[in-house]
C-alpha cells in the first residue's frame, strides 16, 4: 500500500513534459542513493535500528477497517513556513484520505514552546484519534506530548521523541529522515571547498532538538575522523528569523572562514544572504532540498551541495503509523526515510524525486542562467 501511494504521486509528475539541461547527462539511481554502505545510519531516539517504509504497508484488511473507521488526525508542527512542513502535511492529508481518514486541523507553533504546550492541549480537547506533532524542544514539551497518551489519544511522532517518553506507552512511534546521513553529506560535499589547515563554520540551532542535533554531531564527527588539519568553528539561532543576523556577525568576527554548513535550508538560505552582504564567496552546505536552496544549487551560487530529505514520503509514512497504530497493528518504534545526496548534477533529478512533480520553471531557469543550454525533453 505505501508503494502504491508514491507511484502515484510519481505518475502525477510524468504526465507533464518537462525540459532539462542537455550537457548533464541523465543521473543514475545510485547517485541519489543514501550515502554509505547502510541506508539508514541513524539510530533511534532510544537507540533502535530503523524499520523500513515497506513495514508500514497496510494489508487489504487494514485498508478496508480504515475506511470504516473514519478517523480524525490532528497535526501539531514545529512551523508551517517551510518547504519541508508544507510537503509533510500534503503527504500526511492525502494518505489519509485514501484511507477514509480527516485531518481537522494542523497547527503552526512558530517555534514556540508555549504555543506548542497550548495548541497539544487544546488539541487533545477536540478529542480526535490521533495526533501527529514535531516536538519544538525534545525537554520542554515532554510533558505536553505525555497528555496526548494520557488522554487516550494516539501520538505519533516527526524526527524527536520528547525525552522520557516511551514507545508503545506514550507514543506510537517515530517517524525521521536519516539526519545522520544527511550530516554526513553536507560534510562530505564541504570538503573540496575547505583548503588545508582551512576554517569550517557551523551554524546550529539552539534547542534540544534531535533531528539537528544528529545532523550536526554527524557532519562534525566527519570533519574530525576526515579532515583533521580544519579548524571548525560554531554558532547558532534560536529563532530561525535570527539566523542571517546571527550568521553575519559570526562570519565577521571570523574572516578566515572558507566554508560553512547550516543544519537547514530556510536559515541556510539567510546565511547566503548574509554571506553575500559581507561580500564573502563561501561554500555552504545544508539539508533539506526546498524550491529556493534547490535555485540556489542549480544555479552555481553559494550552496554546493546538501543532504536531501524525502518530505512527502516521510508524512505518507507518518500517515500509514497513525492508521496501523489506531488499527492496533504490528508497528516498529523507529521508522527513518533515507537520505539523498544532491549536487548541482543531480538537483533536477532529486527535486523530482523529493517533491514528486516536474522541477518548475524557475529551477529549470536558474540551471540554465548558470551556463548550461536547454536540451531535450523527458516524459
Amino acid at each position: 500500500m505505501f508503494a502504491n501511494v508514491i507511484q502515484r504521486a510519481h505518475k502525477l509528475g510524468r504526465l507533464l513534459r518537462i525540459s532539462r539541461p542537455a550537457a548533464v547527462e541523465r543521473v543514475p539511481p545510485e547517485s541519489l542513493a543514501p550515502l554509505g554502505s547502510s541506508p539508514i545510519a541513524n539510530l533511534g531516539p532510544r537507540g533502535e535500528r530503523a524499520a523500513s517504509l515497506q513495514e508500514l504497508e497496510l494489508t487489504d484488511d487494514e485498508a478496508e477497517r480504515a475506511n470504516a473507521a473514519r478517523f480524525t488526525v490532528g497535526i501539531v508542527l514545529h512551523t508551517l513556513e517551510s518547504d519541508w512542513a508544507r510537503q509533510q502535511v500534503d503527504g500526511i492529508t492525502a494518505t489519509l484520505r485514501d484511507y477514509g481518514a480527516e485531518v481537522i486541523d494542523v497547527v503552526d507553533c512558530e517555534f514556540a514552546v508555549a504555543r506548542q504546550i497550548a495548541s497539544l492541549d487544546a488539541m487533545i480537547g477536540r478529542r480526535p484519534d490521533a495526533i501527529i506533532s514535531i516536538p519544538v524542544d525534545d525537554t520542554e514539551t515532554a510533558e505536553a506530548h505525555r497528555r496526548v497518551g494520557e488522554a487516550g489519544i494516539t501520538l505519533v511522532l516527526m524526527d524527536n521523541a520528547p525525552r522520557g517518553l516511551q514507545p508503545g506507552q506514550d507514543y506510537a512511534a517515530v517517524v525521521s529522515a536519516d539526519n545522520r546521513a544527511n550530516g554526513l553529506i553536507a560534510a562530505e560535499t564541504l570538503e573540496p571547498h575547505v583548503p588545508h589547515r582551512g576554517t569550517v563554520g557551523v551554524v546550529g540551532f539552539d534547542a534540544d532538538f534531535f533531528a539537528t542535533n544528529e545532523r550536526e554531531a554527524a557532519f562534525q564527527q566527519w570533519f574530525q575522523d576526515h579532515r583533521a588539519d580544519a579548524v571548525v568553528l560554531r554558532t547558532d539561532f534560536h529563532d530561525p528569523t535570527e539566523a542571517g543576523p546571527a550568521t553575519e556577525t559570526f562570519l565577521h568576527a571570523n574572516p578566515a572562514i572558507d566554508a560553512v554548513f547550516v543544519v537547514w535550508d530556510t536559515p541556510a538560505l539567510a546565511a547566503v544572504k548574509a554571506a553575500r552582504r559581507l561580500g564573502r564567496d563561501i561554500a555552504i552546505t545544508t539539508v533539506d532540498l526546498g524550491e529556493e536552496a534547490a535555485i540556489e544549487l542549480a544555479a552555481g551560487g553559494l550552496i554546493k551541495g546538501l543532504g536531501a530529505q524525502q518530505p512527502y514520503d516521510q508524512g505518507v509514512a507518518e500517515a500509514l503509523a497513525v492508521i496501523k497504530a489506531l488499527l492496533r497493528s504490528p508497528l516498529p518504534a523507529w521508522v527513518a526515510v533515507p537520505a539523498l545526496l544532491v549536487t548541482r548534477e543531480n538537483v533536477l533529478e532529486a527535486f523530482e524525486r523529493v517533491w514528486h512533480v516536474p522541477p518548475p520553471a524557475r529551477l529549470l531557469e536558474a540551471y540554465d542562467l548558470a551556463g548550461v543550454a536547454p536540451g531535450s525533453e523527458i516524459i
